[in-house]
């Protein structure tokens, strides 16, 4: 379900909540959609566009929020922020260490004028040690974390699962935690603080599990050999034979017996499940017995068992299986775009994600001006020096 009015959002989880996104890449809008989703007011500080390029950001995720149009580089820009910060909850900041320091805007200035200020800063190496001032992707965390090693095919490179792990998970995921936890110290302590969001330091957090679970054996093969990194025959993705691919997990005992029970065939004509030297002969064999049948045929078998087996769904099919429209687990926006449900599910005040189009750049700049405390003499002001910038809709109509 989407769509929500006014009313709706105050009684979300962080209705009332008063969110600054400073416009930045991928981790930080995520961040700011997922407050925004569990009903904070989530305004994006956009930089001024240029006419040539557009009035649209490229943020993606902006889904909630509103856009004000500032240049925090020159000093009245800077100044609007300050005031504007003063009546905020959480500032997010995406920059490299410095930037907001050298703008004037840096947390022992913010949060001397709001000390129940939330100075979210998130980053891709945090705010101190070799790397603070540089730059950095996805890929390079990652790689920085330990996480990047042991990802990866036998005898091939490591590889990086596209950028959801540091930018997303590390990143954005962690920081809202991150701010959810702040808020909730501050009922405590009055005071706000100022968080650094490492997401090196975010995505090794996330695979604890892995540093935990050394001792345990369950990583002593090479990369791409072990139980859960495609060295088990049952820990692994299968081709079927309309192109499509089967998912098996079928770790514990139980479970693997109801594999073998789906695949045709006997257990006691197959090598000892842990039987690591037989592994690759045994994915061979899942291999061809998978390939005879299409995705279908083999929900078909599986689909009410405990074997641990489920259709590789792609983007066009996920939002149509029957579980996920049992649970409503994507929705559809105002334009019909379909994209995730917010997640969690809470049971008396649940995420009622906005419907509405994403933000024009500007789109809302006088009005949360307004909401904040500037006049409209103020605000003529900025806009004659050219330091805020409107998106006037009415013109494109």
């Amino acid at each position: 379900m989407c769509g929500r009015s006014t009313a709706t959002a105050v009684t979300m989880a962080l209705g009332g909540v008063r969110v600054l996104e400073l416009a930045g890449l991928a981790p930080a809008p995520l961040c700011g959609m997922i407050l925004a989703d569990f009903g904070a007011q989530v305004v994006r500080v956009d930089r001024l566009s240029r006419p040539a390029a557009g009035m649209q950001h490229g943020d993606v995720q902006a889904r909630g929020k509103r856009s004000l149009a500032l240049d925090l580089k020159r000093p009245q820009g800077a100044a609007a922020l300050r005031r504007l910060c003063s009546r905020a909850d959480v500032l997010i900041e995406p920059f490299r260490h410095g930037v907001m320091e050298r703008l004037g805007l840096g947390p022992e200035v913010l949060l001397r004028e709001n000390p129940r200020l939330i100075y979210a800063r998130l980053t891709g190496f945090g705010q101190t040690g070799k790397y603070a001032k540089s730059a950095g992707h996805d890929i390079n965390y990652l790689a920085l974390s330990g996480v990047l090693s042991k990802l990866g095919r036998k005898n091939e490179n490591p590889y990086a699962p596209v950028n959801l792990l540091a930018d997303f998970a590390g990143g954005g995921v962690m920081c809202a935690l991150g701010i959810v936890i702040a808020l909730f110290e501050r009922t405590k302590s009055g005071r706000g603080q100022v968080i650094d969001a490492s997401m090196v330091e975010g995505v090794a957090y996330l695979s604890s599990f892995l540093w935990k679970s050394q001792h345990l054996g369950l990583w002593s093969q090479p990369r791409g050999e072990s139980l859960l990194d495609g060295g088990a025959p049952f820990y692994e993705t299968y081709r079927t034979s309309d192109g499509k691919f089967m998912a098996v997990g079928a770790i514990e005992p139980v479970f693997y017996k109801q594999l073998i029970k789906g695949l045709g065939l006997n257990l006691d004509e197959l090598p000892s499940q842990m039987s690591v030297s037989d592994w690759p002969e045994t994915k061979k064999k899942f291999a061809s017995i998978f390939a005879q049948k299409t995705q279908a045929e083999w929900c078909s078998i599986f689909d009410s068992t405990d074997a641990c087996v489920t259709p590789v769904l792609s983007f066009s099919d996920v939002a149509s299986h029957q579980h996920n429209k049992e649970r409503s687990s994507f929705i559809k926006n105002d334009q019909g775009e379909m994209s995730p449900r917010p997640a969690p599910v809470l049971s008396r005040t649940p995420a009622v994600p906005s419907c509405k189009r994403d933000p024009f750049i500007g789109e809302h700049t006088e009005e949360v001006l307004l909401e904040y405390g500037f006049t409209k003499q103020e605000i003529a002001k900025l806009y004659s020096d050219k330091v805020i910038q409107f998106k006037n809709l009415k013109a494109n109509l």
